[in-house]
């Protein structure tokens, strides 16, 4: 196909909200030699080849819910049912489980659109349209939509060596990181954090601290809503920290919040750390007549014939208490993007 003609929509990347995104676009009737895919992989982004083995903060019926919304992902084509189908729609699971039917899905969509399997590097605004800089050659789209996913924030303390966030959440890979005389510090206390808690304490090592800013909340399920949805624990993570967080804490753990004094102290015991602070954008240059926009998180709208999508520009919503909340999850994204790709349509073409 090629390349070098100016598209009409351009996705960049395939993680779930890139998937989304070219399927609801496929639905919405946007013809599908005018969609471009932009990816290094096409390997269901950083859930693909980061987080596989963590435990999911989402049910299967959500995973499920995403899967079979949209008429493009053909998913009811598949023959064999996958593990994820034969479990029990109300619990969470393994995100691995969820990783193979996107992955069927993927292959099916890339036989449909235009695909680069290169990184899209930067993007000019030249001309009503889009010049998409890549590692290979330029290329050219009226709109597009970035789906660029998001990376661990890091810290930067002296003095201990760094266990990255991606090898903390994958139990054997930990194993291979630690040793058994280690004071490792944990920076966290969100779902993340618990789970790398989790996992420290299934190794022998002398001592762990978990240094915090604050409390951890739980998700509530209520009639119609879940109270702190997006930020309390739940499944696995949550009954993990009842026990041993809220309950009896292990012997070789201790907690210490950051604004205490101990703080310097406690660190210096420590040589490796483990940074659980949150997630922040995966950059994307913009070059400089667009330097520092930012997007519009009611609608994803960054800038004309330019849209966000996924954790790294999730929805802001009030929930029925008046708590703003950055809906991030698989059918979050899904739902976002039925209540906001009418918009971007129009948008694009007024």
């Amino acid at each position: 196909m090629d390349l070098t003609k100016q598209f009409n929509w351009a996705v960049v990347g395939a993680g779930p909200s890139g998937i989304a995104a070219v399927g609801k676009l496929l639905d919405a009737g946007v013809d599908s030699s005018r969609i471009l895919w932009i990816d290094p992989h096409f390997a269901v982004g950083d859930l693909g080849n980061k987080w596989s083995c963590v435990p999911s903060n989402t049910t299967v019926e959500l995973f499920l819910r995403f899967i079979y919304n949209c008429s493009a992902f053909e998913f009811d084509n598949h023959k064999k049912k996958f593990p994820l189908q034969d479990l029990n729609p109300k619990e969470t699971c393994l995100l691995e489980h969820i990783v193979a039917p996107l992955q069927w899905i993927t292959e099916r969509l890339k036989n449909k659109v235009a695909v680069s399997q290169t990184t899209a590097m930067a993007l000019k605004l030249d001309k009503g349209g889009w010049e998409i800089k890549t590692d290979q050659d330029p290329l050219f789209a009226r709109n597009v939509i970035l789906a660029i996913g998001s990376e661990p924030k890091m810290l930067n303390h002296s003095g201990v060596q760094t266990i990255t966030l991606e090898t903390a959440l994958n139990p054997e890979a930990l194993k291979q990181s630690v040793d058994p005389k280690d004071c490792i510090a944990v920076f966290g206390s969100s779902h993340s954090a618990m789970l790398v808690l989790a996992n420290l304490m299934n190794i022998k090592v002398r001592k762990v601290i978990n240094f915090y800013r604050s409390t951890h909340q739980y998700a509530v399920y209520l009639k119609d809503w879940i109270l702190y949805d997006d930020t309390g624990l739940k499944g696995f993570t949550a009954a993990w920290a009842k026990q041993h967080i809220d309950h009896t804490l292990p012997k070789n753990m201790s907690r210490v919040l950051i604004t205490e004094h101990t703080f310097s102290e406690s660190l210096a015991e420590c040589n490796k750390a483990v940074y659980a602070t949150g997630f922040q954008r995966r950059k994307l240059p913009v070059l400089e007549q667009l330097e520092g926009l930012k997007y519009d998180d009611r609608t994803g709208i960054i800038a004309p014939g330019l849209f966000g999508l996924g954790i790294a520009f999730p929805q802001a919503q009030f929930d029925p208490l008046g708590h703003l909340n950055h809906r991030v999850g698989l059918w979050k994204f899904m739902d976002y993007l039925n209540q906001i790709l009418p918009i971007w349509m129009q948008y694009a073409n007024s």
